[in-house]
């Protein structure tokens, strides 16, 4: 991650909570703790974050908190290639007539491109991906109440929703924080107890993960890798990852970049 895109997540993590750690951090940005902590003190300097013993706090805490992890605006310029390609496989699984839950996340919103022409009913707790199906698609759209976390893009309750708990998916579509053995990840309660709502009412749990995410981990599981029908990656998954998914019985799919594929044509 270049130093630009540290010091945005930074910003928004220490709006997230009372003191954003150095470990916090070096989580969700990847980085060493000594390049967050000197991160930190040119934030100070300028002003953007207030140094304290440990980590960094708000210059002037917002009102509503905000969610642990990076910003939707920042992840959606990570690895973009590969997203595109991860969300073109899983668009390819959906057909017209199906109930499907798409949860909000860089990687499943580039899903709603290949949905335009589909006639299905969409539950999804992401406000980009509701407002682009609503003005490019005939789709049925279904969305929960609760707050608009503007960072995420997310629309999230504390207290559970209705409205997710009658509605049944033959698929949901989800992205994560990290997968490994334990399972999949996220970095925040908030965001586990919301999902954790949704996916017992699809029938199948599809992970969109680039291959960065088998490294990224968190200290909040999601649920086993036993709960997952399949995951879709890109071609950068490392052997040890595939014999992972493979040993618990996870079906793998790894999707390819056009560039990728127009390799292999003129190869071929």
């Amino acid at each position: 991650m270049h130093e630009t895109e540290r010091h945005r997540v930074i910003i928004a993590a220490v709006q997230s909570r009372p003191v954003a750690t150095v470990a916090d951090l070096c989580q969700v940005t990847g980085s060493s703790e000594a390049t967050i902590r000197r991160d930190i003190a040119a934030l100070h300097v300028r002003g953007e974050v207030r140094r304290v013993r440990g980590g960094a706090e708000a210059v002037n805490p917002p009102e509503q908190s905000a969610l642990m992890g990076r910003p939707f605006s920042v992840n959606e310029t990570i690895n973009i290639e590969q997203k595109r390609a991860i969300a073109r496989a899983a668009a390819a699984l959906c057909k017209d007539g199906e109930p499907i839950i798409i949860n909000g996340g860089t990687t499943t919103y580039q899903m709603v491109h290949h949905l335009t022409q589909r006639r299905m009913s969409v539950f999804t707790n992401s406000f980009a991906i509701a407002e682009y199906l609503i003005h490019n698609s005939r789709n049925s759209v279904v969305i929960p109440g609760g707050t608009v976390y503007r960072e995420q893009n997310v629309i999230l309750s504390p207290f559970g929703g209705v409205v997710a708990s009658h509605f049944y998916a033959k698929r949901m579509f989800i992205g994560c924080q990290g997968i490994g053995q334990h399972g999949l990840m996220e970095a925040d309660p908030m965001i586990v107890q919301s999902e954790l709502g949704l996916i017992g009412q699809a029938d199948e749990l599809i992970v969109l993960a680039d291959s960065s995410k088998f490294s990224g981990r968190s200290s909040l599981i999601l649920c086993g890798l036993d709960r997952i029908a399949a995951v879709i990656t890109d071609a950068g998954i490392r052997d040890e990852d595939r014999q992972m998914l493979e040993t618990a019985g996870v079906r793998l799919i790894v999707a390819e970049t056009t560039a990728q594929a127009e390799k292999q044509q003129t190869v071929a």
